[in-house]
This record gives structure tokens, sequence and C-alpha cells, in this order.
């Protein structure tokens, strides 16, 4: 029997590196096609992923759109109304002296009308009598004047009380809500006061004062 060899085999090094690398590198693309296939699978069909909310960033106030505010209310115009007139207060416009003076007879001494703009009075709808005075409507120095008696501030006619020519004023301090004092003055001398007064069925003289 022949005995064992001894002799070496020469073994070429680059069949053995081919194949201890080779095993390395199939090794080694099987992980990394696992580890693509584990990513390719996240990326597509992991709905956690795709699900995350991402950080939103608001806008700013300057950002935003400005919508402009309702128009502010127009003012409110001043009321042009006013309280209606107190009938009990002396009013020398009320339209029932006009009235009431444009039926007088005329002035005896210049035949004119008399001006319905009175000179002084203390008329009202409220007293059971009140007056004022009013002058014939002439261009005279020195024109005539008279008193115009009211009762609830309607016309008293004249031929229903006594003379009322020549006063030319009214002494309001003597007057009361039935009496009224009217004045004549003359220049010369003190003025002189008369009273008349409502005795509930017409006028009447009850004193003169002054001289």
């Amino acid at each position: 029997m022949p005995a064992a060899s001894t002799d070496l085999v020469k073994v070429r090094c680059s069949l053995v590196w081919s194949r201890h690398c080779g095993v390395r590198r199939s090794t080694r693309l099987a992980a990394a096609a696992l580890v693509a296939a584990t990513l390719s699978g996240c990326g597509s069909g992991d709905s956690t992923v795709a699900r995350t909310p991402q950080p939103t960033t608001l806008p700013t106030t300057s950002a935003r759109a400005r919508v402009p505010g309702p128009p502010a209310p127009a003012g409110v115009p001043p009321s042009t109304s006013s309280a209606p007139a107190d009938p009990c207060a002396t009013n020398l416009a009320a339209p029932a002296i006009a009235r009431a003076v444009s039926e007088l007879p005329r002035d005896p001494r210049s035949q004119q009308p008399w001006n319905p703009e009175p000179l002084a009075g203390n008329y009202n709808e409220c007293a059971q009598l009140s007056a004022v005075i009013v002058r014939a409507n002439t261009n005279a120095q020195s024109p005539n004047t008279r008193a115009v008696l009211f009762h609830l501030g309607k016309l008293i006619p004249p031929q229903e009380a006594p003379e009322t020519y020549g006063f030319n004023g009214i002494d309001i301090s003597q007057c009361t809500g039935d009496t009224v004092a009217l004045v004549y003055s003359g220049g010369i001398g003190l003025p002189s006061v008369v009273k008349f007064r409502w005795n509930g069925n017409g006028v009447e003289l009850i004193s003169n004062i002054g001289g």
C-alpha cells in the first residue's frame, strides 16, 4: 500500500477568497433587500406615517385679510321740535291778539286801523281778565293808544267793557288772575293807574289811583 502523500495541495487563494467574499456579499445583499422592502412598505402602506399631522403656521394678524368693520352710525340730528308753549304764560305773540285787533273799530282820531303788535300787556289764555296795549297804525308823532281786554284769551268786545282809549301801559305788579291795572301817562305829573276786574259776568272798573 503506497504511503500517504505529504505534499501540500496548492489551492488558489483567489478561489478561496472569492468563495468567502461571495458568501459575505450574498449576506449583505440579502440584508439590503430586506431593509429596502421594509422601507418601501413603510413609505407606501404605513398609514401612521402618512397621517402624522404636520406643524401648521397660523397667519399673523398682519397677514390676515382685513375685513372693514361696520360703518359708524350716523349722528342723530338734534331735535328741532320744542315743548309746547305754556298757555298760562304771558304771550304777546299769540295769534289771537292779531285777530282781536283786526276786529276793533278804527281809531276815531286818525281813522286808521290798529297796529297788531302790542306795546305792552299780560295776555294769556288762562286768565279771567288780561289786556294788551296797542297804538293806531299811523305815522303821527303821538299816535292814539288803547287797551284791548280778553277773557280766557277771547276778545271782550269794546261795547261790553268800559272805555279803554288813551291807556298806554300796564302795571304788571298790580295785576292778578281776574284784575288788570292799566296805566295812563300824559307826560305831566304822575301816571294814573286804573284797575279793571272780571266779576264773573263782565268787566267793571274798581279803582282809579294816581294823579
